[in-house]
């Protein structure tokens, strides 16, 4: 059994099942014992010539009985006992699922998919056991070890007391080698991890490693990472093997000293001498010393067991107890219960830097959208663009008193709140393996409403695409969608922002996949559909901001320009010679298609 922060309160949640279970047990362990005194006395009875029909009759019955009563105790304790177990490991699943919802990008960042992945298989199922087969284990060697003793004292003290030897080796031996299977333990874990994670990127990437034929070497790296995890896998087995072999030698040695010790007993009852262990007796001892190996073999197994799950309770606890960087701790009572942002966003002087990064990415950013208005952000890759969004978003806590939402700092609104009322479209237009209809439906918390989803998708225009799938909306697209093209991807992720229907929408460079005029007639549909909603759109392509109310001129992570398309083509000289840049550009285009 575990014993910590995050799985104490189990004990208490499913304290009386645990109890009815090691109840069921000990009346098990109890009555288990009563067999070999049962066939004893037969053995006796027949020795001795003294038994009778009656008597025979009797003792069947009551191995009868005893059956009856092993058989519902061992149904109560496995269905209570290893039951806890698999409702404990879906609790911590859910608790371990629940932490991970909460980490900042950050954490993220910092922590491989795959390696995450590795808790909810491996590290989970050693807790699993732990409460399972673990609790099992603690109570057959305690109890079924006592009850035991108890009746090999009772035929024979000094064959019980080197039995009592036996044990004692057995606990010196187990919490030496607790700490060795706990550090093997760990190392293949962390090896399976490794395996797991290059396994979870090389399917993820398939098409990178195919177009570049990497497939060979991917073969040879995989080969290696699963070398390792059988290398750390097997150095766990040796482990346990050692302490199975040395505990199986002696109980083996105690075996042996056992029959002999016992051939002498009977034999100085044979000639006469004042011994009372008969034939019987030691039926009975050699049941009991059978029954015994058990119990000893648990107790070392309860320690293996304990040393998988120390590490892996460990390794979960990590996860539980990071801390949340990005929190409502700031939250006011003056905005906790606000619910609903107009779309006034105001950046007074922000400058930020990454998580572990010296250098500033954004610098002294100063700029404000009124609500309802229409907004471009353009610069070059690396300039900022993404990284002004993202703290709107609060991906990444911001110093107070510089970023505002209808005149709250966002750093004392909460993040339910921010989040709520901001449709994001994202760089990487992630879908999920689902059908379309539920793709673009993402936000309902209720039923999907089917015209609500037909609707976006006509606005984003990628209706027409969808009509052509076989199952239409119903169509289930494949991981990250991979089954569409990449402006059909972009247009389903457009769909799913406006679906949700935020007062704020967020589109980051979502219209680099389509052609022109796709992308004008998007956004005639959001002109047309979003008035008096705050709209934001990132891009590289001029075309597709010169029409807006303002744009912003990010360069090297400062807002050099604000202002119209006319306005920033006199006042703001990088976005004039991008303009002219992209002009030629397309006049270029135009005489080869000529």
């Amino acid at each position: 059994m575990l014993f910590g922060k995050h799985v104490n309160k189990f004990y208490i949640k499913y304290g009386l099942f645990f109890l009815i279970g090691i109840a069921a047990l000990v009346v098990v362990d109890y009555f288990q014992l009563e067999i070999p005194n049962v066939i004893g006395n037969i053995i006796d009875g027949l020795d001795q010539k003294t038994i009778t029909t009656d008597k025979l009759k009797v003792y069947i019955l009551q191995l009868l009985g005893i059956a009856g009563i092993m058989f519902a105790g061992r149904f109560a304790w496995r269905l209570c006992i290893f039951g806890n177990g698999i409702k404990i490991e879906c609790d911590l699943r859910n608790d371990l699922f629940n932490a991970m919802e909460k980490q900042s990008q950050k954490f993220f960042g910092e922590n491989k998919t795959g390696a995450l992945m590795a808790l909810y298989t491996n590290d989970l199922n050693q807790i699993r056991q732990c409460f399972g087969g673990g609790t099992i284990m603690l109570v057959d060697s305690l109890f079924l070890g006592i009850f035991t003793l108890i009746r090999m004292f009772q035929l024979n003290w000094m064959l019980t007391i080197i039995s009592l030897v036996t044990i004692t080796i057995t606990i010196v031996f187990a919490q030496f080698f607790e700490k060795r299977i706990t550090k093997a333990t760990d190392a293949n874990f962390e090896a399976y991890e490794r395996l797991s994670d290059f396994v979870q990127e090389d399917l993820s990437g398939i098409s990178v490693v195919k177009a570049f034929t990497k497939e060979k070497l991917q073969v040879r790296r995989f080969q290696k990472y699963n070398q390792d995890n059988v290398d750390t896998c097997l150095n766990m087995v040796k482990e346990s093997a050692r302490f199975d072999a040395i505990i199986m030698s002696v109980i083996d040695t105690l075996f042996i000293l056992t029959i002999v010790y016992s051939a002498v007993l009977i034999y100085r009852h044979s000639i006469g001498e004042d011994i009372a262990f008969t034939i019987g007796d030691l039926t009975k001892f050699l049941a009991y010393f059978d029954t015994l190996i058990w119990p000893i073999d648990a107790f070392g197994r309860l320690f293996q067991i304990r040393g998988k799950g120390k590490a892996s309770l460990g390794r979960i606890t990590k996860i539980l107890e990071n801390e949340i960087e990005v929190n409502d701790n700031l939250v006011t009572e003056k905005t906790k219960d606000i619910k609903e942002l107009k779309g006034l966003i105001e950046y007074k002087g922000l400058t930020f830097n990454y998580p572990g990064v010296s250098e500033a990415c954004l610098k002294d950013v100063n700029f404000t959208i009124n609500p309802g208005e229409f907004v471009g952000i353009i610069g070059a890759t690396g300039s900022g663009k993404t990284t002004i969004v993202d703290l709107l978003l609060r991906v990444y806590n911001v110093e107070e008193g510089k970023v505002f939402i209808d005149g709250y700092d966002i750093m004392q609104l909460p993040l339910a709140t921010v989040r709520d009322n901001i449709a994001y479209v994202p760089q990487d237009n992630f879908l999920f393996s689902d059908t379309v209809a539920n793709n673009i439906a993402f936000s309902e918390n209720e039923e999907v409403d089917n015209d609500k989803v037909e609707a976006t998708a006509k606005l984003a225009d990628v209706y027409k695409d969808v009509a052509a799938f076989n199952d239409k909306l119903n169509t289930v697209m494949g991981e990250r969608g991979v089954t569409v093209s990449g402006g059909q991807k972009q247009r389903i992720s457009i769909a799913r922002a406006l679906y949700k229907d935020g007062n704020i929408l967020v589109l980051d460079d979502s219209l680099s996949a389509v052609d022109t005029e796709t992308e004008k007639a998007i956004i005639h549909n959001l002109r047309e559909n979003r008035k008096g909603k705050t709209t934001i759109i990132i891009a590289h392509r001029i075309s597709t901001l010169q029409h807006l109310d303002k744009i912003l001129v990010v360069e090297d992570g400062t807002v050099t320009g604000i202002g119209t398309h006319e306005e920033l083509l006199l006042t703001n000289k990088a976005y004039a010679n991008e303009a002219r840049l992209q002009e030629l550009e397309a006049e270029v285009g135009e005489k080869r298609e000529r």
